[in-house]
């Protein structure tokens, strides 16, 4: 038996937004969510490119050369970005998330990377975890103590990101773990983790083992909570195959 990633994705553009400036990819070896800003045209572009330089990284990958891909793919984003702020300065200030896991084609190991606050979740054996660290301002002063994590959740600077894909300098957090047969990944824009909460996440990942109806679920219950943002969703699973 080998292990196997098993994904599907949705995107909303919400109920507020007249647009949608979100991007993913749910492939057999990579899920990647980008979410964009800086203007309706110029957060579009952002995460198009992200996803369009992260995509061609959805191959078989020896597990030694998982973190390199993924470091490879976010410096060609970063420069494609660059080079569209330079084409035209209205551009300037746009960027985007990107939250990207790679599978190795041993089904062994999988690496993630992750800047800005969209956000990867693994689901185990009944347990929902934020594996990802969001690259805020209210997360700045959760880690200084300065105010709670129920506090972050209702600031009124919580959209306020640290760190993007902007074509400057990034420090992206990489890190590779073991997957085991049964873990569920989730990774969405804030426009689900900030209006949908961990308890309601649990549960609907627990609930509805089909895939596309976990996503559909997901957006659903974000929309039903205003949906002030656009919203996307990816929803991979480790299985056992033959």
């Amino acid at each position: 038996m080998t292990l196997k990633l098993r994904s599907t994705g949705a995107t909303d553009r919400g109920l507020i937004r007249s647009g949608n400036q979100d991007a993913f990819h749910a492939g057999t070896w990579l899920v990647a969510v980008a979410d964009g800003m800086g203007g309706m045209a110029a957060g579009d572009l952002a995460s198009s490119i992200a996803m369009q330089a992260v995509t061609p990284l959805d191959l078989a990958t020896p597990e030694d050369a998982l973190v390199a891909a993924l470091r490879g793919g976010i410096e060609l984003a970063t420069g494609r970005i660059r080079r569209a702020v330079e084409e035209d300065p209205d551009r300037q200030g746009m960027g985007t998330t990107l939250t990207a896991l790679l599978f190795a084609r041993t089904g062994s190991c999988l690496a993630l990377a992750h800047v800005g606050d969209s956000r990867a979740y693994l689901f185990r054996e009944g347990v929902l975890k934020q594996i990802t660290r969001d690259d805020t301002f209210v997360q700045m002063l959760v880690d200084q103590g300065m105010i709670t994590p129920e506090q972050a959740s209702s600031h009124p600077r919580r959209a306020v990101v640290t760190q993007a894909l902007q074509g400057g300098e990034v420090s992206p957090a990489y890190a590779t773990m073991v997957p085991w047969a049964g873990d569920r990944w989730l990774l969405c824009s804030d426009g689900l983790s900030n209006v949908v909460s961990a308890d309601t996440l649990t549960e609907v990942l627990t609930d509805h083992p089909d895939r596309e109806e976990c996503a559909r679920r997901l957006i659903d219950l974000a929309l039903r909570a205003g949906g002030p943002d656009n919203i996307t969703v990816v929803v991979a699973d480790i299985v056992a195959e033959d």
